[in-house]
This record gives C-alpha cells, sequence and structure tokens, in this order.
C-alpha cells in the first residue's frame, strides 16, 4: 500500500508556485512573439544538441569498433541522446 503522508505538502507547494506564476505574469504581462519563438528554439537545440552528439559519436565508433550490425552504436547513442535532450528540454519547460 502506497502511503501518501507528504501529499498535502506537494499540493501545497504546487498550489504556493502557480499562485506566484499568476502573479508574475500580472506584473510582467505576457511575453512577446519573439521571446515565444526564441523559447522553442532554445528548447529545439536542446533536443537537437544531444541528438547530433550521439549521432556522430555513434558513427565514429561504428567506424572504429563495428558491432553485430553496421549500426549499432549509431542507433543505440542516437536513441540515448534523443532520450537525454527530450529530458533536459522537460526540465527546462518546467523551469520556466
Amino acid at each position: 500500500m502506497v502511503t501518501t503522508t507528504n501529499h498535502p505538502e506537494r499540493l501545497d507547494k504546487t498550489v504556493r508556485r502557480r499562485r506566484q506564476h499568476r502573479e508574475q505574469g500580472r506584473r510582467e504581462g505576457e511575453r512577446s512573439i519573439g521571446q515565444n519563438l526564441a523559447m522553442i528554439g532554445a528548447l529545439g537545440w536542446t533536443i537537437v544538441g544531444p541528438l547530433l552528439l550521439g549521432i556522430f559519436t555513434g558513427r565514429w565508433l561504428d567506424a572504429h569498433w563495428p558491432g553485430p550490425s553496421r549500426l549499432f552504436w549509431t542507433l543505440g547513442l542516437m536513441a540515448a541522446g534523443l532520450a537525454l535532450g527530450c529530458h533536459l528540454a522537460w526540465k527546462r519547460i518546467h523551469r520556466e
């Protein structure tokens, strides 16, 4: 059985964070279209950067230490880079 002893604290923390975010939005106003586009671009590179790094590293490893298939390292590191990039983007979205 799962206990939820910290559930009220988590709920309180979430409500407090949402209230602060709403008050900040009222004080500062909405972000401009340019700021929103910049955020989308930054998130895109947050995902694409580790993905490309994984692909290039995998291609190099496949050229020097081939695995069971021609794309063994490339596919594995591409998936790892995509997972890392999505995780970093998710964290960044929740920070903003």
